[in-house]
């Protein structure tokens, strides 16, 4: 999965490659991320952001080194920059609907962070009830890797990354993590809907993209789902027979319209 190659034109969207991420340090940090969220107004501007965390401790750090560390992983998780349409959309759909907060947040992530890409499919070859242990997890990025991780660092990662996915509701429990199936919303599915947008895909060809996938949605659910978000706005849906149109109007600006047409 996520196979997609480095691209400039989906770095300007707020997209982010490499062969590591902020999981080589930290997980989802969803509480920071609610905290910080709900303490600025959805227009706050970049310079809001790391003045907030790191000069007027919103996050109640204990010293001046963690508030800056909170800030670049935070940052590196989710750009945290209202210029980018990535987190421009983000941040709206943010403030709709609490129970979509965790797997957007996650969504989010995925298009920044390498780390939490190559878990994806530990996860989702994970039956409901399985148990998933921090050794697959560890298995799984060892190889992806190809062993440039320490034991020491794949144990740590590996735990962050199951615990990012228990953030996320796609895990519970503490010692022991089974697999549960996670609250997806028409606002989840509209979000991972326009990353796929951006890579240039379009109809139905934007519900097997690997950003919905994540989601795990049998079809029936998929196009419940798409009918809300339509009703709210939140994308143009249309459905007839074998013909679907799928469309983000007013999401881009004439620029980022240039740059997804650099996709298609």
């Amino acid at each position: 999965m996520f196979d997609t190659p480095p691209s400039t034109t989906l770095e300007h969207f707020g997209f982010k490659f490499g062969r590591g991420g902020a999981h080589a340090a930290r997980t989802l940090m969803l509480p920071e991320l609610r905290q910080l969220l709900d303490g600025l107004p959805k227009t706050a501007t970049s310079t809001e952001y790391p003045a907030a965390i790191v000069a007027s401790n919103l996050l109640d750090k204990p010293t001046l080194k963690a508030r800056q560390l909170t800030y670049r992983h935070l940052r590196d998780l989710y750009q945290l920059d209202p210029s980018a349409c990535l987190f421009r959309l983000f941040r709206r759909l943010w403030s709709l609907d609490t129970a979509s907060q965790p797997v957007l947040a996650l969504s989010m992530a995925l298009t920044r962070d390498a780390l939490l890409r190559a878990s994806v499919p530990v996860i989702l070859k994970a039956e409901p009830g399985a148990v998933v242990s921090r050794a697959q997890m560890e298995a799984r990025i060892e190889a992806w890797a190809d062993q440039r991780f320490s034991q020491a660092s794949l144990v740590a990662i590996a735990q962050r990354l199951n615990g990012s996915w228990t953030q996320a509701g796609y895990l519970q429990g503490k010692t022991v993590k089974t697999r549960v199936e996670p609250l997806i919303t028409e606002i989840n599915l509209a979000f991972c809907l326009f990353l796929a947008y951006l890579e240039g895909r379009e109809a139905q060809r934007l519900l097997s993209s690997d950003w919905v996938r994540v989601l795990n949605l049998p079809e029936d659910r998929s196009l419940a789902l798409l009918q809300q978000a339509s009703r709210r706005g939140l994308l143009i849906f249309r459905h007839s027979g074998q013909v679907m149109e799928i469309r983000f109007p007013n999401q881009l600006t004439p620029q980022e319209e240039a740059w997804r047409h650099e996709q298609t």
